[in-house]
């Protein structure tokens, strides 16, 4: 075991990966040489060389489709894009190409692709590197959609996407790259796509959360435990393909719950999370779904901690719910 935050986990992630299968490839812009902007692939190239690390281009259409190429030959790239801002150039390869190669060849081709990106605010970054574009790739059929919490949740989910014969968006929460610190296995292991994990028993309410917010979750359960409220947190991990049941099964104990993520609310991912619930546990709520999130505007810079969700709206809408 050894001491990570984020960015480490990432790396040893990575460096695990293209040891074990020199299929495997990471590219992006500034991520040979200088180890990327946020430093997560620093020592990569030395280790394995400009042919298997390498800088691309500023062309987020040219990467993304570069990868597909070489996914489609049988490899297994894992590009960068340096900001989830940034991807939107290559959205037409994600949701059309990317997306869809399995289903165009009949199950003959997949595209083993592992699009890291980092995501969300909390670095006074402003409209162009803080949003949250998770419901945008959510929402388009074949592709799956990671986002991990801590640097344990980040080592297992990222070698497991590498690991996986469909293309993947892997979100890391850059709002807590080095805030979050932990003991992860230094070797190699993997958490399954797909599964939720309960990161809190509780009794009263649910709160389900995913990336940084799970940690303003976290401090919320705690102010409510200050109050005799028990909060039962669910980490979501993976959005796409999701756990329902795990889920649903927190709220028929609870018959509460608050979902919590940083995008825009209109048509944010919670909204989904929302329908799941009340089409499948609609008769064991106590009180109204309630949601947490960023407003629907562009995302702004000086007014950074009033957009973001914290440990004391999360509070408030437990309190809200808990007292309906």
């Amino acid at each position: 075991m050894a001491n990570m935050n984020i960015i480490g986990a990432v790396n040893s992630a990575l460096d695990l990966a293209l040891g074990a299968d020199e299929d495997v490839f990471v590219f992006g812009e500034d991520v040979g040489k200088f180890g990327g902007v946020f430093r997560a692939t620093d020592g990569l190239q030395d280790k394995y060389g400009e042919g298997r690390v390498f800088d691309t281009p500023l062309s987020e259409a040219g990467i993304i489709g570069t990868a597909i190429g070489m996914a489609i030959y049988g490899l297994k790239p894992v590009p960068e894009i340096q900001f989830s801002d940034f991807i939107f150039p290559a959205f037409d390869q994600i949701v059309n190409e990317m997306a869809k190669f399995r289903y165009r060849s009949g199950g003959q081709y997949t595209c083993p692709i592992t699009i890291r990106t980092p995501y969300g605010g909390g670095i006074r970054g402003g409209h162009y590197h803080s949003q949250s574009p998770e419901a945008y790739f959510a929402h388009t059929a074949g592709l799956k959609v990671v986002i991990p919490s801590d640097p344990y949740t980040t080592k297992g989910l990222l070698l497991a996407s590498i690991d996986d014969p469909d293309p993947v968006i892997f979100l890391e929460p850059k709002r807590v790259y080095r805030a979050s610190k932990g003991e992860v296995p230094e070797g190699h292991y993997t958490l399954p796509l797909g599964k939720c994990t309960i990161d809190r028993e509780g009794t009263d309410v649910t709160i389900v959360a995913y990336g940084a917010l799970l940690h303003e979750a976290r401090k919320a359960a705690d102010l409510l435990a200050e109050n005799d409220v028990s909060a039962e947190i669910v980490d979501v991990r993976t959005l796409v393909p999701l756990d329902e049941e795990t889920i649903l099964e927190s709220v028929r104990k609870t018959g509460r719950v608050v979902i919590c993520h940083e995008a825009a609310r209109t048509c944010g991912f919670g909204g989904e999370l929302a329908a799941v619930i009340s089409e499948k546990a609609l008769l064991h709520l106590e009180a109204p779904i309630l949601r947490v999130t960023g407003y629907d505007t562009p995302f702004p810079y000086t007014l950074e901690q009033q957009y973001l969700p914290d440990a004391f709206k999360i509070f408030e809408a437990c309190e809200t719910t808990v007292d309906f």
